[in-house]
């Protein structure tokens, strides 16, 4: 089986990326993409502290920037082998860019996906005319079969960020960011496998020598952090930001982005979440794990960006819609907008009802209610409650405690 260097072409071993293809993958990419906003957001300014801007990728019609490379990489095929035809694996955004544009210009496509793929990624896929093969349980299984199937059926295999068109389609990004923003000072960028931080980083810093380009990986999967730092990596772990939970970074795509970048942060799930939910709530838009992870370093380090004109790439809005209702409620439960209080009292008809008048006259809405008589920590005459309640913020849940309190049933959140 081929190693994933020998399916990139000689030239491409050797080639180091440069502003000129960047450039020139902006003019081929012109009227075939979506030329997405860049727009200021004041609330999200008043939050962070920083001058922030938000590049809007989620409008791609894919719902993300992979569009870009994905398109680039297609259209400087040969005639002979668009012919053939081109093979990626991947289980997410690339595959669907890669699927889309391929069919568009009669390109034959095969992605292969790992069998854990979430159907509704599989359907849209093979909806973009793509062929489909499921093989694996690991993203790394797919990409051995992939290179395999290339190889057998003597198609070009398209990296999701290892390739030097790629990356140039991805640095496109940051060429319309400084067109639309010329004064941004500092980029946050996210890093999976490290095409679209290559790309945008060498971009930026031709255009604007002095502009600042920090790194956004997810604390699970901090693969370019630890070569940069030539420690072991410790990877792994459930994270929302699955689109750039990546277990080695690119050699090229670190090689173009290590000189440039200033720094790396690792971001922990909360952050993420957070970021989603005000990107859902501030911008009405939605964002992925991965999409909202410049907005996720702001939160997790303002000092760093405190007053700075930041540049901020909302890169994917594909997550699934069970996924996003559950972060905005745990947001709610984070800013103690729904809480749940334990209380003890006696086991007498009324009591809930005086509860529950009690908790309406302040305006707070009951979710639900557990009423426990097996409780061994009350007197076997009482009752244990759980009252799940909806406030308006922090402070009223707080005006419900004392509430409850005064009445003599003092309550703990649990």
């Amino acid at each position: 089986m081929p190693s994933e260097s020998t399916l990139l072409s000689s030239p491409q071993k050797t080639q180091r990326l440069t502003f000129e293809a960047i450039t020139e993958a902006a003019g081929r990419l012109k009227g075939q993409i979506e030329r997405t906003p860049l727009r200021p957001s004041r609330t999200l300014s008043e939050i962070t502290g920083a001058e922030v801007f938000v590049k809007f990728e989620n409008q791609q019609f894919t719902a993300a920037f992979k569009e870009r490379g994905a398109l680039n990489k297609l259209l400087l095929l040969s005639p002979a082998e668009r012919k053939r035809g081109v093979i990626a694996a991947s289980a997410g955004n690339h595959a669907q860019g890669l699927a889309y544009h391929a069919a568009r210009l009669g390109v034959p496509v095969t992605i292969v996906m790992p069998r854990s793929t979430p159907m509704v990624k599989v359907q849209h896929t093979r909806n973009f005319g793509a062929e489909v093969v499921l093989t694996g349980d690991s993203y790394d299984d797919a990409n051995a079969h992939a290179q395999t199937l290339c190889v057998e059926r003597d198609l070009t295999f398209v990296h999701p960020f290892n390739d030097i068109d790629v990356m140039a389609g991805q640095g496109t990004v940051a060429l319309e960011m400084l067109e639309d923003a010329p004064d941004l000072e500092i980029l946050p960028i996210p890093i999976g496998g490290g095409g679209l931080i290559a790309g945008m980083a060498l971009a930026a810093k031709t255009l604007k020598p002095d502009i600042r380009i920090i790194g956004v990986e997810p604390a699970m999967y901090p693969s370019f952090t630890a070569r940069l730092r030539n420690i072991p990596a410790r990877l792994g772990g459930q994270t929302i930001a699955e689109g750039i939970a990546v277990k080695q970074v690119g050699d090229l795509s670190y090689a173009t982005a290590r000189p440039l970048i200033e720094d790396v942060l690792l971001i922990e799930e909360a952050d993420f979440e957070s970021a989603i939910a005000l990107y859902c709530n501030v911008e009405k838009t939605v964002a992925e794990g991965a999409g909202a992870a410049s907005l996720a370093a702001l939160l997790a380090h303002p000092e760093m960006f405190k007053g700075c004109k930041t540049g901020l790439v909302l890169c994917g809005g594909n997550i699934d819609s069970r996924l996003l209702a559950s972060v905005l409620t745990r947001e709610l439960v984070r800013e103690q907008r729904i809480v749940t209080v334990r209380l003890a009292g006696d086991d007498r008809p009324g009591l809930l009802a005086m509860i529950a008048n009690l908790i309406g006259d302040l305006g707070g809405n009951i979710i639900s209610f557990d009423h426990n008589r097996l409780a061994l920590d009350v007197p076997a005459k009482g009752a244990e409650f759980d009252i799940q309640i909806e406030t308006r913020d922090a402070q009223h849940t707080r005006d419900v405690i004392e509430a409850l309190r005064r009445a003599g049933y003092p309550p703990r959140i649990v």
